[in-house]
């Protein structure tokens, strides 16, 4: 085997094996400053875009706000509901409310300006500079990033030819320097200049571009900034002056209603209407003054009337309660909370139709009645008949109310002490109970006859006040004569 010409390269070609300080293909992508610019001109044609969006809506607002102005003028339409009833003349309501129509009316105007102006000279500003912008995209495409290409593409053909000298090298090395004379590392690497000199120079035209572009790029920057100061001057003085146009309506507004005077409505409206105004001098009505149809009707008073002690119906329940109890024409035992007709509407808590009820004898202060209760409330719907005791303050008062209500049942009563369930009937000769108690129904209903006579004079509940009555009943028994209480009551 023949010695080899030259010693043997153990290493393999490499990108820095090739003898350039700053390497054959650059690290840095020759797309990065034209792409960095050219994403630089797109932000600032959003932008442009995002205030020419603004400046029209803004130009909307204003031709919606003189329309919603316009429903705000109808609803002072002239003339005025019930408009009569203010003074005509300058100086008062109906002269203030002339002034909102002239200023809403300017307020219209104001805003359909304002619209126009906007339309017609800052939105063509911002326009003009959206299409500077996008030209000047355009100009960076065909110029700076078309070169970055060009670049681009050199430097992938040197890389190749760099490539294919490793393996030209290899092969040399492998062969014993035994190789074709178009496989010769000498003629790659002569290729490999030639094509690194175009790269070079395509490079450094590149260069040049972005360096001019860059300086040109600050120089349009601030001209975009010069023509955004001049539109948003421009919409200023339009949208702000607009502005001002309604503070000045509004103060106008404002300045007619304070100078009405606090009274000349009310002065000239009382003048006009003084014999259909009430007089401050005319006294207070009482209702103890009222009189009104079949107030002192024989039905509307009543037999006996006072408080009285209750036993609950409910089993489960000890003691008694309270309640106010009266005993009218129409035979009904009626049962109230108390006696005061005002501080609440005074509707039966119970109601006995009396001739449908057994009575039974007085004990002392005690005495009971058997019957249904028909007041209508839920408590009456659940219990149906059943039988009630009854507490009197004295048993004076208690002979009282089974002498009036035994009157009106028709039935005589059972013997003292004993419960409603077996009743003695009418033919019995005698009725037995307290000390003067009248026998059988007939002196009940003489009672009640005599009562029902009474002038209404005599019985007329406004020879008293309400408070004294209320006070009375609440002692004990009132509706009979003087003559039939006990000298106890």
């Amino acid at each position: 085997m023949a010695t080899p010409i030259s010693p043997t390269n153990t290493t393999l070609p490499s990108r820095a094996t090739t003898g350039l300080s700053d390497g054959a293909i650059p690290e840095a992508d020759p797309n990065t400053t034209s792409g960095l610019l050219a994403e630089r001109l797109q932000a600032w044609k959003h932008m442009v875009g995002y205030l020419e969006d603004y400046v029209e809506a803004v130009e909307k607002i204003h031709g919606r706000q003189a329309k919603e102005y316009e429903k705000v003028l109808k609803t002072i339409s002239n003339p005025l509901r019930e408009g009569h009833h203010f003074d005509q003349s300058l100086g008062g309501v109906a002269g203030f409310f002339e002034n909102m129509r002239t200023n809403t009316q300017a307020m219209i105007n104001s805003n359909l300006e304002t619209e126009k102006n906007i339309k017609g000279s800052v939105l063509p500003i911002l326009d003009r500079l959206h299409k500077e912008i996008k030209h000047k995209a355009k100009e960076l495409a065909s110029g700076a990033q078309a070169g970055a290409k060009e670049v681009e593409k050199l430097r992938n053909v040197t890389q190749k030819h760099i490539e294919l000298l490793g393996q030209r090298a290899a092969s040399y090395d492998s062969h014993g320097a035994k190789i074709d004379s178009h496989e010769d590392p000498y003629v790659v690497r002569r290729g490999i200049t030639y094509r690194l000199n175009n790269q070079v120079i395509a490079e450094n035209n590149h260069h040049n571009d972005l360096v001019s572009v860059q300086n040109n790029f600050r120089t349009f920057e601030v001209h975009v900034l010069e023509v955004i100061q001049q539109a948003m001057e421009a919409f200023t003085q339009l949208a702000g002056g607009q502005g001002e146009k309604i503070r000045a309506l509004h103060n106008d507004m404002l300045g007619t209603a304070q100078c009405i005077p606090r009274e000349f409505e009310w002065a000239n409206f009382s003048q006009r209407f003084a014999d259909r105004l009430v007089n401050a001098n005319d006294p207070p009505r009482s209702v103890e003054a009222i009189q009104f149809p079949n107030m002192e009707h024989t039905s509307t008073k009543t037999l006996i009337e006072g408080s009285l002690e209750r036993k609950s119906r409910n089993k489960l329940s000890f003691g008694y309660s309270t309640g106010y109890y009266v005993v009218t024409p129409s035979k009904f035992l009626h049962e109230f909370k108390d006696s005061d007709d005002t501080r609440t509407d005074p509707k039966p808590e119970l109601s006995l139709y009396l001739p449908d009820a057994v009575i039974g004898s007085p004990t002392g202060d005690k005495f009971t009645i058997k019957g249904k209760d028909k007041s209508g409330t839920l408590s009456s719907k659940l219990t149906g008949s059943s039988e009630l005791n009854f507490k009197a303050h004295t048993a004076a008062d208690a002979q009282r109310w089974f002498q009036v209500i035994h009157g009106l049942i028709g039935s005589a009563t059972v013997a003292a002490g004993s419960t409603p369930t077996s009743p003695v009937t009418a033919t019995s000769p005698t009725m037995t109970g307290p000390a003067g108690a009248v026998a059988g129904g007939a002196a009940v209903a003489a009672v009640a006859g005599a009562k029902a006579s009474e002038s209404p004079e005599a019985r007329s509940p406004i020879a008293t006040s309400s408070a004294e009555k209320h006070q009375a009943q609440e002692v004990g028994i009132t509706g009979v004569t003087p003559e039939d209480k006990p000298a106890a009551a």
